[in-house]
């Protein structure tokens, strides 16, 4: 028979920083989502209230489901923290997303941790591993394996690591022995909501995704609304603020594994550097990352933004500059693209400079 301890300790050896076992129970932290959907906090991410159904109970995605097994992989490299760069022709990219996209990797462990259970086991047993993608609010469930809290800035947060982890879990019909739940430590600080450049976190554990720079940034297709132009500043993809502020994370451990380090051209990346390359340079440059997720014309539309924001001359002259481009760059011919740009040439005093296709002031087309 497996045990609790065994399948912790045989996560660990296939790639898992922590895990710990949750109960497959209906939480009372689980019921929130209802009330957090009805407020419109989900913006367009239209799958969530899709799913919420079976987001309130992991029992109502496998119904024989017993425990939860859930893991943590840390995945802070030692590099500074984007608060600390006060070189304002960097491109700010969220920590995440300078290696290999964790959903692979991850589901890789996931499955070799599966696959070793069902040979230790002399029964057969019905499991899900998700990685991220599956109707799973597994913060609460991690928080119930003992992982960590679930902090003032809505994030995992571990005692040991922090809050920079990734959370992957198996839902099994397997019995195992569960793990105390970890117990907020965040105390009175409010570090987190005061450092929020929009006001996404309205409230300790409440975040208006509509506010969120990682929203703005990654989920949200077509223009930027120019009410929160400003405060994505350099950001290109995503934002850590809130956790780069956090007590529980500048002392936090770093991890050794080369998959989350930085890949070469995104290691403090330019902002004049990613937006000269050619779409074909782009696609290379994020091939297998995360920076995938909002398409070249989401990842461009960013790029402009950061660029009005940083007020670098040399920024501005590589977004003005249309010499020795590509006709075959769709992304730059994007109208959508193209507001922002003249937003940003507009907001860094170089509009009369511009050179661009096509473009009239404040008129833009729908996203592709």
């Amino acid at each position: 028979m497996l045990s609790s301890a065994s399948v912790k300790a045989h996560a660990c050896e296939v790639g898992f920083d922590a895990c710990g076992v949750a109960p497959a129970a209906g939480f009372p932290e689980l019921a929130f989502l209802r009330d957090w959907l009805s407020r419109g906090y989900a913006g367009r991410m239209g799958y969530l209230p899709r799913t919420a159904d079976r987001r309130l109970d992991v029992r109502r995605v496998l119904p024989s489901a017993r425990s939860v097994i859930v893991t943590a992989t840390l995945y802070n490299t030692p590099r500074p923290y984007s608060v600390e760069s006060t070189d304002t022709g960097e491109a700010l990219v969220s920590r995440y997303g300078w290696g290999d996209d964790y959903h692979g990797v991850l589901e890789r462990r996931l499955d070799a941790l599966l696959a070793w259970m069902r040979g230790r086991h002399d029964a057969p047993f019905e499991a899900r591993p998700y990685v991220d993608t599956g109707p799973i609010q597994e913060r609460v469930y991690a928080q119930y394996a003992g992982l960590g809290w679930i902090g003032k800035n809505t994030c995992l947060v571990s005692p040991d690591f922090g809050s920079w982890v990734f959370l992957a879990e198996i839902v099994c019909s397997l019995d195992l022995e569960p793990d105390g739940p970890g117990f907020d430590r965040c105390g009175t600080c409010t570090r987190c909501l005061d450092s929020c450049p929009t006001g996404a976190l309205i409230a300790p554990r409440v975040l208006d995704a509509t506010r969120c720079l990682s929203y703005l940034t990654i989920e949200l297709k077509g223009p930027l609304p120019e009410s929160h132009r400003d405060a994505i500043g350099r950001h290109v993809f995503g934002c850590d603020i809130c956790q780069e502020v956090c007590p529980w994370n500048p002392p936090a451990v770093t991890t050794s594994d080369r998959t989350w380090l930085p890949r070469p051209g995104l290691d403090r990346p330019r902002l004049a550097d990613l937006w000269r390359r050619s779409d074909s340079e782009l696609r290379r440059l994020v091939e297998g990352t995360p920076l995938t997720r909002p398409g070249l014309a989401g990842l461009r539309r960013n790029l402009a933004t950061a660029v009005g924001n940083s007020g670098d001359r040399r920024s501005l002259e590589a977004l003005a500059d249309e010499a020795g481009r590509n006709p075959g760059d769709d992304s730059i011919g994007d109208p959508m693209v193209q507001e922002h740009v003249s937003w940003s040439l507009r907001r860094g005093g170089t509009a009369g400079r511009t050179r661009t296709r096509g473009v009239t002031d404040g008129g833009f087309g729908e996203s592709l």
